[in-house]
């Protein structure tokens, strides 16, 4: 018995040590893809994958980086998320040819691990507000100078590049990564490809693929709300999180070609339905069109002032089609519109340039010219004919008197016989004229 015991006692010691040497249980290591630029839905991308990953214990979050830059409102949402991560966030620029400029480097320098493919870039991380798109570029270095002093920055301008700088600076200080290379990102839109960003320690390390960024940061400590972490990646199961069709639906209507569009196709079609009631159709679509549109304006930088000539602008134009001002009216709502187009968004709310495309611009204002200067002006002419149908035609009709008593008698209009009433002697075959109904009687006179 005794030896059946001592027995048990070492399987089951053998079992305890088994287990201690397994790896803990299947925990997915989850990957998110954030492409294009930087807006509210790859600040959702984010939150519901860092959720998911928190809820499934996952070792790290992946996240998969392609991006040019974006609001900067939501860099610094997602930057907040990854601080406050209690799952090690790895930012990875892939696949090859891909980069993280602008409000991406941000991101690489806010997260726990930092790493790149080959043949990405990073950097150019200056506010774009500081660089008017369209603005004449500096004058050439006159003969005779080696060198060109620069322009002095403007107070404001000092102030975005001070700021920006020492954000940073903080999250470089924050991941012990390269802080003077950053600086030089903002103040002179630096650049780096995979491999000198690895030599400048902005990067942590390059991988070919998932696979190969999961085994070299296997083993490595960062720390998180949590704490210190020691990873845990190697041969570890990849799970790709995709955006469902609300996140897609969403993505597609953030753009502000597409912003604007519904918002003139629901502005329009409420428009119509007013003047047409009954319908209904113009305005079911208008009415969807423009809280879709309302929905995609409320999460992009809007310009209220843009907003607010561009509805002046349909104002006016509503304006000549009621009150007609030989085309005062309507050439300045085409102006008013055109402008607040073009100025609808907030370029300084963004490190990338967010605006309509002047082809989008120029086709909406002359569909709205034509619109307002053609539809409507053929609605008002048709209110201002007169009357084919109806009782209301048959006053100033002529009929026929088919017989006639003291002042009572009937008539024939429009091929129908009505009851009449007249002060005149009237005698059959007379030709009379209506003057005014009273339910089924007609008042006639005779028709000179």
């Amino acid at each position: 018995m005794a030896w059946f015991i001592a027995l048990l006692f070492i399987l089951f010691a053998i079992s305890f040590d088994d287990a201690l040497a397994q790896p803990a249980p299947d925990r997915p290591v989850l990957l998110i893809d954030i492409k294009g630029a930087i807006g509210f839905v790859a600040v959702e991308q984010l939150t519901k994958g860092l959720g998911r990953a928190a809820s499934q214990e996952s070792p790290v979050l992946v996240v998969r980086l392609d991006t040019p830059g974006g609001l900067v409102s939501a860099t610094r949402e997602m930057i907040h998320a990854i601080l406050a991560s209690r799952v090690p966030v790895v930012m990875y620029v892939a696949p090859n040819g891909s980069r993280a400029a602008s409000a991406g480097t941000y991101l690489l320098y806010a997260s726990h691990v930092a790493a790149m493919a080959p043949s990405t870039h990073l950097g150019a991380a200056t506010p774009i507000s500081l660089t008017t798109p369209g603005a004449p570029p500096p004058p050439k270095p006159s003969q005779g100078s080696d060198k060109q002093s620069p322009e002095p920055l403007s107070a404001m301008e000092r102030k975005l590049i001070n700021d920006a700088v020492a954000y940073i600076r903080s999250l470089a200080e924050l991941r012990n990564r390269n802080a003077d290379w950053a600086e030089k990102a903002i103040r002179e839109a630096a650049t780096l490809t995979a491999k000198a960003a690895l030599q400048e320690r902005v990067i942590d390390v390059i991988a070919k693929d998932a696979s190969d960024l999961l085994s070299q940061i296997d083993g490595r400590t960062t720390t998180t709300v949590a704490g210190e972490t020691r990873l845990e990646t190697k041969d570890r199961r990849v799970v790709e999180l995709r955006p469902d069709w609300k996140m897609q639906l969403l993505s597609a209507i953030a753009d502000p070609n597409l912003a604007l569009i519904l918002l003139m196709i629901g502005i329009y079609g409420i428009l119509f339905e007013f003047w047409t009631p009954g319908v209904v159709a113009p305005g079911v679509v208008g009415g969807i069109c423009l809280l879709v549109a309302l929905a995609a304006l409320s999460v992009l930088p809007v310009n209220y002032a843009g907003l607010a000539l561009l509805l002046f602008g349909i104002g006016l134009m509503v304006a000549e089609a009621f009150t007609p001002s030989f085309g005062v009216l309507g050439l300045g709502g085409i102006v008013a519109f055109a402008l607040g187009a073009v100025f609808l968004f907030d370029p300084d709310q963004s490190d990338i340039p967010i605006r309509v495309s002047w082809q989008v611009v120029a086709g909406l204002t002359g569909l709205s010219a034509l619109f307002f200067a053609g539809v409507l002006g053929l609605a008002m002419r048709a209110r201002r004919r007169p009357v084919r149908t109806g009782s209301e035609d048959l006053i100033g009709s002529t009929g026929e008197v088919l017989s006639w008593t003291g002042d009572e008698g009937s008539v024939r209009v429009h091929g129908e016989v009505w009851a009449a009433r007249s002060g005149h002697g009237l005698a059959r075959g007379q030709q009379v004229r209506v003057k005014s109904r009273t339910g089924l009687t007609l008042t006639v006179e005779p028709n000179s």
